[in-house]
């Protein structure tokens, strides 16, 4: 059946109505990519491929035969990713620790053993596939579940109010971050302790890694650098006690999420990670606050330009995203200037980002538990009560993962120095082809 002109524009006004009522509801929205929108992507005949910015420098290069992926960040950061034969992954970042991935499976589910090296040092983190809005996520799995009276301790305030010396007046990193952050006055329970802990934990290796790739890393004012907590801006640090409040409450969250998979793994059963991961902290209606663990660079929504985070910078999911989407928004409730996406900025982060800042999170809580379990009683921090001691327990899936390569720490060097050689093969391919004249 045909319309008449009449009909017509009868139907266009009604669907001009729905549209702007749908704008009006919040219906119509802006997709939120995953990707860059203002990047430029060349990708080669072979495979390879070069991603930059809208200012023409390189984000991304491809290396499709050697398996291999080099990022650089905004603030000199670089990261090689290399996919082998047997899909296990080595990761390596100029100044940061780097890691060999393998996978496993145990009781028909896939995990992931990640052994890091840094500094002569290796440790291993495990984490359980998981797929979330068409993402796949590694959600992080403790290797360590302590006594049911120890996460009541952790848990619930304690009697008095803890005053505890860190001891790092003398830290380089405390004054160059002096501008940005001061731990509590004093604690009235764990959470509050495990927050400064992690966000000290989180601002020194941002400075280590500044150090050791030429100032990458280390974001902020550079004139605050040895200035001290003491010299800082006169209203205080911009890492507020109103924003370190939030993270106390999304602490004392997972350090209860965690009493409640200790009692699972002692009942023989696994960690659900739909509840372990973000798809909780996405479905349950509540914003939610995220801490940095890694260089990352986003999308700032207001100009869809490119900003950087890094560690100990804050975020605040108040939405969930819409079941169609593989990224989020968030809002940057503390920055630490210079290139960094500034404070009050909404931002795009993928939701395999997201989980990544969840997993460091819990890394640094576990760190956090441990050490208060190992220092209880001493320093002024209360001692536990008897019903908090205890050995801790080892879930199964630990135990049977593939042992670490034997070479593990050199194939993490080496992976940087074959970064070196893909980039310039897949940038000297770009040039070639890119000088080759087009088709008449």
């Amino acid at each position: 059946m045909f319309l008449s002109l009449a009909s017509k524009v009868r139907f266009a006004v009604v669907l001009l109505l729905l549209i702007c009522v749908a704008g009006a509801h919040g219906v119509v929205r802006k997709k939120r990519v995953v990707h860059h929108p203002k990047h430029r992507r060349h990708v080669m005949h072979n495979g390879n491929a070069v991603e930059r910015r809208s200012n023409g420098r390189i984000s991304d290069v491809h290396h499709e035969g050697r398996h291999m992926d080099i990022h650089h960040g905004l603030n000199g950061e670089r990261r090689v990713s290399v996919e082998r034969a047997d899909h296990s992954r080595v990761v390596a970042e100029r100044g940061r620790g780097g890691y060999v991935e393998r996978r496993y499976s145990y009781r028909e589910h896939e995990f992931y053993r990640r052994t890091y090296y840094y500094h002569g040092r290796a440790y291993d983190h495990f984490y359980r596939g998981f797929y979330f809005h068409g993402v796949g996520l590694h959600v992080y799995a403790p290797a360590r579940f302590y006594p049911v009276g120890f996460y009541g301790w952790a848990y619930h305030p304690w009697r008095t109010r803890v005053v505890y010396g860190w001891g790092w007046g003398g830290a380089p990193w405390y004054g160059h971050y002096g501008f940005y952050f001061r731990p509590y006055a004093s604690y009235p329970s764990a959470s509050y302790w495990i927050t400064d802990r992690m966000m000290a934990a989180q601002l020194n290796a941002a400075y280590e890694a500044g150090r050791e790739d030429g100032g990458g890393g280390a974001a902020g004012p550079v004139a605050n650098a040895g200035a001290g907590p003491a010299n800082g801006p006169a209203d205080g640090p911009m890492l507020s006690d109103q924003v370190k409040d939030l993270i106390a409450n999304e602490v004392q969250n997972e350090i209860n999420l965690e009493n409640a998979e200790a009692d699972l793994i002692a009942q023989g059963k696994e960690p659900d990670p739909a509840s372990s991961g973000i798809a909780r902290l996405l479905g349950d209606g509540q914003p939610h606050v995220f801490v940095v663990g890694a260089p990352l660079e986003v999308v700032n929504e207001a100009n869809d330009e490119d900003c950087s985070l890094s560690e100990g910078d804050v975020l605040q999911l108040n939405e969930a995203p819409p079941a169609d989407e593989k990224a989020a928004a968030l809002t940057v409730l503390a920055s630490k200037g210079g290139a960094e996406c500034g404070k009050s900025a909404e931002v795009t982060v993928a939701l395999d980002d997201l989980q990544e800042m969840q997993n460091a999170m819990r890394v640094e809580i576990d760190n956090g538990l441990d050490e208060l379990q190992q220092k209880q009683g001493t320093a002024g921090l209360p001692a536990l009560p008897k019903t908090a001691v205890g050995e801790a327990t080892v879930p199964a899936f630990a135990p049977i993962a593939p042992p670490p390569d034997p070479n593990g720490a050199e194939e993490v060097d080496q992976a940087l120095k074959d970064g070196d050689a893909a980039e310039h093969e897949v940038t000297t391919q770009e040039k070639q082809e890119e000088a080759k004249p087009g088709p008449k």
